[in-house]
Protein backbone atom coordinates (compact mmCIF):
# COMPACT_ATOMS: atom_id res chain seq x y z
CA UNK A 1 0.00 0.00 0.00
CA UNK A 2 0.93 3.51 -1.08
CA UNK A 3 2.05 5.43 2.11
CA UNK A 4 0.19 9.05 2.63
CA UNK A 5 1.27 12.14 3.59
CA UNK A 6 0.06 15.72 4.96
CA UNK A 7 0.99 18.28 2.29
CA UNK A 8 0.51 22.10 2.68
CA UNK A 9 -0.66 24.51 0.36
CA UNK A 10 1.25 27.19 0.19
CA UNK A 11 0.01 29.44 -2.70
CA UNK A 12 -2.68 29.74 -5.32
CA UNK A 13 -3.90 31.75 -7.84
CA UNK A 14 -7.25 31.73 -9.50
CA UNK A 15 -6.76 32.56 -13.04
CA UNK A 16 -10.85 32.44 -13.07
CA UNK A 17 -14.23 31.53 -11.29
CA UNK A 18 -13.11 27.49 -12.81
CA UNK A 19 -9.29 27.62 -12.75
CA UNK A 20 -6.42 27.43 -10.48
CA UNK A 21 -3.06 27.31 -9.88
CA UNK A 22 -1.89 25.39 -6.85
CA UNK A 23 1.25 24.82 -5.30
CA UNK A 24 1.81 22.05 -2.90
CA UNK A 25 4.95 21.44 -0.51
CA UNK A 26 5.41 17.79 1.35
CA UNK A 27 4.98 16.73 4.79
CA UNK A 28 7.57 18.42 7.01
CA UNK A 29 10.89 16.78 7.03
CA UNK A 30 9.94 15.02 3.78
CA UNK A 31 10.63 15.63 -0.07
CA UNK A 32 8.44 14.63 -2.80
CA UNK A 33 9.94 11.58 -4.94
CA UNK A 34 11.98 12.32 -8.19
CA UNK A 35 9.67 12.21 -10.89
CA UNK A 36 9.79 13.15 -14.91
CA UNK A 37 7.89 15.36 -16.71
CA UNK A 38 4.38 14.44 -17.48
CA UNK A 39 3.84 12.19 -14.31
CA UNK A 40 0.89 12.49 -12.12
CA UNK A 41 0.37 12.32 -8.51
CA UNK A 42 -2.92 11.17 -6.20
CA UNK A 43 -4.16 13.80 -3.85
CA UNK A 44 -6.70 13.54 -1.21
CA UNK A 45 -9.21 15.65 0.89
CA UNK A 46 -10.76 14.52 3.60
CA UNK A 47 -13.82 16.57 4.25
CA UNK A 48 -15.53 15.85 0.60
CA UNK A 49 -19.00 15.41 0.10
CA UNK A 50 -19.75 11.79 -0.45
CA UNK A 51 -21.72 10.21 -3.53
CA UNK A 52 -23.19 6.63 -4.23
CA UNK A 53 -23.54 5.08 -7.16
CA UNK A 54 -27.43 3.50 -8.17
CA UNK A 55 -27.97 1.83 -11.47
CA UNK A 56 -31.80 2.95 -12.53
CA UNK A 57 -34.10 0.21 -14.63
CA UNK A 58 -33.20 0.88 -17.57
CA UNK A 59 -29.26 -0.06 -16.82
CA UNK A 60 -28.47 4.21 -16.34
CA UNK A 61 -25.86 4.75 -13.83
CA UNK A 62 -25.70 7.97 -11.75
CA UNK A 63 -24.44 9.17 -8.78
CA UNK A 64 -26.57 10.66 -6.12
CA UNK A 65 -25.78 12.14 -2.65
CA UNK A 66 -24.88 9.87 -0.09
CA UNK A 67 -27.40 10.51 3.08
CA UNK A 68 -27.61 9.53 6.85
CA UNK A 69 -30.56 9.26 8.42
CA UNK A 70 -31.14 12.92 8.98
CA UNK A 71 -30.68 13.31 5.39
CA UNK A 72 -27.82 14.97 5.55
CA UNK A 73 -24.92 14.44 2.70
CA UNK A 74 -22.00 12.70 4.17
CA UNK A 75 -18.48 13.60 4.16
CA UNK A 76 -15.25 12.10 3.62
CA UNK A 77 -12.39 11.58 1.62
CA UNK A 78 -11.99 11.88 -1.76
CA UNK A 79 -9.33 11.00 -4.19
CA UNK A 80 -8.42 12.32 -7.63
CA UNK A 81 -4.66 11.99 -9.27
CA UNK A 82 -3.71 15.16 -11.24
CA UNK A 83 -0.69 15.50 -13.96
CA UNK A 84 2.28 17.65 -11.93
CA UNK A 85 3.07 21.24 -14.01
CA UNK A 86 5.62 22.09 -12.27
CA UNK A 87 9.31 20.80 -13.78
CA UNK A 88 11.46 18.41 -11.98
CA UNK A 89 13.96 20.93 -11.79
CA UNK A 90 11.61 23.00 -9.87
CA UNK A 91 10.76 21.00 -7.12
CA UNK A 92 14.28 20.04 -6.46
CA UNK A 93 14.97 23.54 -6.03
CA UNK A 94 12.06 25.26 -4.49
CA UNK A 95 10.27 21.54 -2.60
CA UNK A 96 7.07 22.21 -4.97
CA UNK A 97 4.61 20.76 -6.55
CA UNK A 98 2.09 22.58 -9.03
CA UNK A 99 -1.02 21.62 -10.47
CA UNK A 100 -3.25 23.49 -13.07
CA UNK A 101 -6.67 22.58 -11.98
CA UNK A 102 -10.25 22.90 -13.83
CA UNK A 103 -13.32 22.96 -11.63
CA UNK A 104 -15.17 20.21 -12.49
CA UNK A 105 -18.93 20.50 -13.40
CA UNK A 106 -20.93 17.43 -13.68
CA UNK A 107 -23.93 17.49 -16.65
CA UNK A 108 -26.34 18.88 -14.03
CA UNK A 109 -23.75 21.72 -13.15
CA UNK A 110 -22.44 20.60 -9.95
CA UNK A 111 -19.19 20.74 -9.34
CA UNK A 112 -17.32 17.73 -8.48
CA UNK A 113 -16.56 16.35 -5.33
CA UNK A 114 -12.89 16.74 -5.00
CA UNK A 115 -12.12 20.05 -7.26
CA UNK A 116 -15.07 21.61 -5.06
CA UNK A 117 -12.92 21.30 -1.84
CA UNK A 118 -9.94 21.91 -3.73
CA UNK A 119 -11.35 25.24 -4.79
CA UNK A 120 -12.65 26.22 -1.28
CA UNK A 121 -9.31 25.77 -0.01
CA UNK A 122 -7.61 29.12 1.25
CA UNK A 123 -3.18 29.04 1.37
CA UNK A 124 -3.88 31.01 5.04
CA UNK A 125 -6.65 28.42 6.54
CA UNK A 126 -7.58 25.57 5.19
CA UNK A 127 -4.61 24.31 3.29
CA UNK A 128 -3.97 20.58 4.12
CA UNK A 129 -4.14 17.71 1.42
CA UNK A 130 -2.93 14.51 1.90
CA UNK A 131 -1.24 12.73 -1.05
CA UNK A 132 0.20 9.23 -1.47
CA UNK A 133 4.05 9.26 -1.79
CA UNK A 134 4.09 7.66 -5.48
CA UNK A 135 4.83 9.82 -8.68
CA UNK A 136 3.21 7.65 -11.48
CA UNK A 137 2.70 7.30 -15.28
CA UNK A 138 4.82 7.02 -18.72
CA UNK A 139 3.23 9.81 -20.01
CA UNK A 140 7.01 11.38 -20.86
CA UNK A 141 8.75 12.25 -23.66
CA UNK A 142 11.26 9.62 -23.23
CA UNK A 143 8.22 7.45 -23.76
CA UNK A 144 6.37 8.79 -26.13
CA UNK A 145 8.32 11.01 -28.46
CA UNK A 146 11.81 8.84 -28.62
CA UNK A 147 13.01 8.65 -32.06
CA UNK A 148 11.25 11.77 -33.67
CA UNK A 149 12.29 15.08 -34.55
CA UNK A 150 9.06 16.98 -34.52
CA UNK A 151 7.23 16.60 -31.52
CA UNK A 152 3.38 18.62 -31.15
CA UNK A 153 1.85 18.74 -28.03
CA UNK A 154 -2.12 20.03 -28.16
CA UNK A 155 -3.38 20.80 -24.46
CA UNK A 156 -7.03 21.64 -24.11
CA UNK A 157 -8.04 23.57 -21.25
CA UNK A 158 -6.04 21.88 -18.27
CA UNK A 159 -4.53 19.61 -20.20
CA UNK A 160 -1.58 21.67 -20.76
CA UNK A 161 -0.37 20.38 -17.34
CA UNK A 162 2.39 17.66 -18.69
CA UNK A 163 3.26 19.52 -21.18
CA UNK A 164 4.61 22.98 -19.67
CA UNK A 165 6.59 20.73 -16.94
CA UNK A 166 7.99 18.96 -19.93
CA UNK A 167 8.79 22.62 -21.72
CA UNK A 168 9.88 24.21 -18.53
CA UNK A 169 12.21 21.01 -17.69
CA UNK A 170 13.61 21.76 -21.52
CA UNK A 171 14.19 24.96 -21.03
CA UNK A 172 16.12 24.65 -18.21
CA UNK A 173 18.13 21.67 -19.45
CA UNK A 174 19.27 23.25 -22.58
CA UNK A 175 20.20 26.40 -20.05
CA UNK A 176 22.14 23.84 -18.48
CA UNK A 177 23.87 23.13 -21.87
CA UNK A 178 21.74 19.96 -22.42
CA UNK A 179 20.79 20.64 -26.25
CA UNK A 180 18.53 18.79 -28.34
CA UNK A 181 17.58 18.82 -32.17
CA UNK A 182 14.22 17.74 -31.56
CA UNK A 183 11.37 20.54 -32.78
CA UNK A 184 8.52 21.25 -30.26
CA UNK A 185 4.99 22.66 -31.19
CA UNK A 186 2.77 23.51 -28.33
CA UNK A 187 -0.78 23.86 -29.48
CA UNK A 188 -2.69 25.24 -25.69
CA UNK A 189 -6.04 26.24 -26.05
CA UNK A 190 -8.34 27.88 -23.48
CA UNK A 191 -11.88 29.40 -23.26
CA UNK A 192 -10.59 33.39 -22.38
CA UNK A 193 -6.67 35.00 -22.46
CA UNK A 194 -6.74 34.81 -18.58
CA UNK A 195 -6.99 31.06 -18.36
CA UNK A 196 -4.20 30.09 -20.84
CA UNK A 197 -1.94 29.36 -17.52
CA UNK A 198 2.03 29.38 -17.90
CA UNK A 199 1.19 32.01 -20.65
CA UNK A 200 4.28 34.75 -20.14
CA UNK A 201 6.38 32.29 -18.76
CA UNK A 202 6.08 29.98 -22.43
CA UNK A 203 6.42 32.93 -24.32
CA UNK A 204 9.56 33.67 -22.76
CA UNK A 205 10.57 30.05 -23.15
CA UNK A 206 10.00 30.51 -26.71
CA UNK A 207 11.83 34.18 -27.47
CA UNK A 208 15.05 32.92 -25.11
CA UNK A 209 15.43 30.03 -27.71
CA UNK A 210 17.40 27.79 -25.82
CA UNK A 211 15.37 24.98 -28.16
CA UNK A 212 13.28 24.91 -31.43
CA UNK A 213 10.09 25.30 -29.51
CA UNK A 214 7.27 27.03 -31.04
CA UNK A 215 4.15 28.34 -28.77
CA UNK A 216 0.74 28.31 -29.99
CA UNK A 217 -1.84 29.66 -27.73
CA UNK A 218 -5.46 30.47 -28.71
CA UNK A 219 -8.91 31.01 -27.12
CA UNK A 220 -12.27 29.88 -27.87
CA UNK A 221 -13.95 32.53 -26.21
CA UNK A 222 -12.87 35.92 -28.19
CA UNK A 223 -13.97 39.31 -26.90
CA UNK A 224 -16.71 40.85 -28.78
CA UNK A 225 -14.87 44.11 -29.25
CA UNK A 226 -12.10 42.67 -31.36
CA UNK A 227 -9.59 44.00 -28.94
CA UNK A 228 -7.62 40.65 -28.16
CA UNK A 229 -4.17 40.15 -28.03
CA UNK A 230 -2.40 39.71 -31.28
CA UNK A 231 0.51 37.42 -30.16
CA UNK A 232 -2.75 34.77 -29.12
CA UNK A 233 -4.91 32.68 -31.65
CA UNK A 234 -8.76 32.07 -31.91
CA UNK A 235 -10.41 28.76 -31.74
CA UNK A 236 -10.36 25.48 -30.21
CA UNK A 237 -7.27 23.85 -30.25
CA UNK A 238 -8.20 21.07 -32.43
CA UNK A 239 -9.91 23.67 -35.28
CA UNK A 240 -6.31 25.35 -34.62
CA UNK A 241 -4.75 22.14 -35.51
CA UNK A 242 -7.03 21.32 -38.73
CA UNK A 243 -6.42 25.04 -39.85
CA UNK A 244 -2.16 24.69 -39.75
CA UNK A 245 -2.86 20.97 -41.59
CA UNK A 246 -5.11 22.54 -44.29
CA UNK A 247 -8.14 20.44 -42.78
CA UNK A 248 -11.95 22.24 -42.15
CA UNK A 249 -12.72 22.80 -38.30
CA UNK A 250 -14.61 19.94 -37.21
CA UNK A 251 -17.96 21.12 -37.53
CA UNK A 252 -17.89 22.16 -41.04
CA UNK A 253 -16.75 18.29 -41.51
CA UNK A 254 -19.58 17.07 -39.57
CA UNK A 255 -22.02 19.07 -40.97
CA UNK A 256 -21.12 18.08 -44.40
CA UNK A 257 -20.97 14.39 -43.72
CA UNK A 258 -24.22 14.21 -41.79
CA UNK A 259 -25.68 16.43 -44.86
CA UNK A 260 -23.83 13.45 -47.27
CA UNK A 261 -25.48 10.88 -45.02
CA UNK A 262 -28.86 12.53 -45.65
CA UNK A 263 -29.33 12.40 -41.25
CA UNK A 264 -30.99 15.02 -39.29
CA UNK A 265 -28.20 17.95 -39.65
CA UNK A 266 -30.21 20.63 -37.09
CA UNK A 267 -27.56 20.27 -34.15
CA UNK A 268 -24.54 20.03 -36.46
CA UNK A 269 -25.95 23.11 -38.27
CA UNK A 270 -26.38 24.79 -34.89
CA UNK A 271 -22.84 24.21 -33.97
CA UNK A 272 -21.74 25.24 -37.05
CA UNK A 273 -22.97 28.57 -36.62
CA UNK A 274 -21.41 29.20 -33.46
CA UNK A 275 -17.79 27.83 -34.14
CA UNK A 276 -15.25 30.35 -34.12
CA UNK A 277 -12.99 30.19 -37.23
CA UNK A 278 -9.20 29.44 -36.63
CA UNK A 279 -6.57 32.00 -36.21
CA UNK A 280 -3.35 31.88 -35.79
CA UNK A 281 -1.23 34.36 -33.35
CA UNK A 282 -0.27 37.07 -35.36
CA UNK A 283 3.28 36.01 -35.69
CA UNK A 284 2.96 32.87 -36.89
CA UNK A 285 2.10 32.32 -40.40
CA UNK A 286 0.26 28.77 -41.24
CA UNK A 287 3.18 27.67 -43.86
CA UNK A 288 5.89 27.90 -40.68
CA UNK A 289 3.76 26.24 -38.28
CA UNK A 290 2.27 23.51 -40.90
CA UNK A 291 6.26 22.91 -42.02
CA UNK A 292 7.11 21.56 -38.57
CA UNK A 293 4.22 18.71 -38.85
CA UNK A 294 5.28 16.61 -41.54
CA UNK A 295 4.32 12.48 -41.98
CA UNK A 296 7.12 9.82 -40.93
CA UNK A 297 9.13 12.41 -38.51
CA UNK A 298 6.81 14.02 -36.21
CA UNK A 299 4.13 12.87 -33.66
CA UNK A 300 1.39 14.30 -32.11
CA UNK A 301 0.72 13.88 -28.93
CA UNK A 302 -2.63 15.46 -26.50
CA UNK A 303 -3.75 15.51 -23.12
CA UNK A 304 -7.41 17.32 -22.09
CA UNK A 305 -11.09 16.95 -22.94
CA UNK A 306 -11.48 13.73 -24.49
CA UNK A 307 -13.87 15.26 -27.75
CA UNK A 308 -10.75 17.31 -28.36
CA UNK A 309 -8.59 14.65 -28.20
CA UNK A 310 -10.48 11.91 -30.34
CA UNK A 311 -10.72 14.53 -33.18
CA UNK A 312 -7.08 15.22 -32.76
CA UNK A 313 -6.70 11.67 -33.40
CA UNK A 314 -8.95 11.77 -36.20
CA UNK A 315 -6.58 15.02 -37.89
CA UNK A 316 -3.34 13.10 -37.40
CA UNK A 317 -4.96 9.35 -38.71
CA UNK A 318 -5.83 11.88 -41.58
CA UNK A 319 -2.58 13.02 -41.93
CA UNK A 320 -0.93 10.10 -41.43
CA UNK A 321 1.16 11.41 -38.18
CA UNK A 322 1.64 8.93 -35.38
CA UNK A 323 -0.09 9.85 -32.68
CA UNK A 324 -0.37 9.41 -28.70
CA UNK A 325 -2.66 10.51 -26.00
CA UNK A 326 -2.60 10.31 -22.08
CA UNK A 327 -4.43 7.39 -20.50
CA UNK A 328 -4.64 6.43 -16.97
Amino acid sequence: MVDKKIGTVIYKRNLSPVLAIFRLVPEEGMEFPGYRAGQYIALRRENCRLTKKVVSPDGRIEYIPDVDEKANQKRGPVSHSYSIASAPYETLLHRYLEFYVILHLDDKGQPGRFTESLFQMNPDGDNAITYFFKIAGDFTLEKHAAGFSSVVMVGTGSGLAPFASMMKQLHYEASQGKRTDVRYTLIHGNRGYQELGYHDELVAIEASQKFDFLYVPTISRPSKDGHDYLTVGKGRANNVLRHIVGMSTKEEEDFARERANGTETSRAKALLDRVVSPVLPHHISRESARERIQPGNTIIITCGNPEGMADIKHIAEVQRLRFDMEEW
